[in-house]
């Protein structure tokens, strides 16, 4: 592993570069991260699509790419994430949580995740991120500004301050069309699921096809206030 850096020298590194790297291609600033962090960097992904995995294996091959498996994904969302591991440059390292479902629904009752989905994201997501994440110093996301409202801000690259780390969102400045024109390119894999209805996808109970003329990420969490599972907030 490379050496880590302090926390401060790291906020100071991403805000210096947040502000050098706005207006940079998305490849270029992940060339930056791998350059900058080697192998403490890695990217995450649901595996929605693998857009962010390709490029990153296109500026750092074999970099490591971190999916949550939650227990309650879709078979779709475990087939993208078998096939990015078969086909791609990258090392595929897959999270889970301390308690399986069964485990979980003993301790907490069935079904948390209609009664209190907050605890049920934290169980099952956050908590296996923050402690998959300990060995690295960046890691890089597939926040797009234009997906909601609530990434309307998100920087290219940022000081994620509850982790203590870099967190780099290459495409934030990308579209949808953008989005779409380099998985044409390039042949990326994308989950059969987007074209099913699912512009968003999370775990199968929490998720619904979105309907024309809705946002993109109203199918999660219908019915509620909840709009992001608190790994980006």
């Amino acid at each position: 592993m490379t050496t880590r850096l302090e926390d401060t020298d790291l906020e100071g590194l991403a805000e210096k570069a947040g502000h050098e790297l706005e207006d940079a291609p998305a490849l270029d600033i992940l060339r930056w991260a791998a350059d900058t962090f080697g192998s403490r960097f890695c990217v995450t992904s649901s595996m929605e699509d693998a857009v962010v995995a390709h490029l990153a294996s296109r500026a750092f091959p074999g970099v490591d790419v971190v999916f949550l498996d939650t227990g309650y994904h879709f078979p779709e969302t475990i087939g993208t994430r078998d096939a990015v591991a078969a086909v791609m440059d990258v090392n595929v390292i897959t999270l889970t949580p301390r308690q399986t479902v069964a485990e979980q629904d003993a301790e907490h009752g069935p079904r948390l995740h209609d009664r209190d989905p907050d605890l049920c994201c934290a169980l099952r997501k956050v908590r296996p991120l923050e402690e998959g994440l300990r060995e690295y110093d960046a890691w890089a996301t597939g926040l797009r500004r234009d997906e909601s409202p609530t990434r309307a801000d998100t920087p290219v690259v940022g000081w994620d301050a509850r982790r203590r780390k870099v967190k780099i969102s290459p495409i934030a400045r990308w579209t949808q069309a953008d989005v779409e024109a380099y998985v044409a390119e390039h042949g990326v894999l994308t989950n059969p699921l987007l074209m099913d209805g699912y512009p968003s996808i999370g775990c199968a109970p929490c998720t619904r096809r979105v309907l024309e003329g809705e946002d993109i990420r109203s199918g999660r969490w219908a019915g509620s206030n909840k709009t992001e599972c608190g790994l980006h907030g």
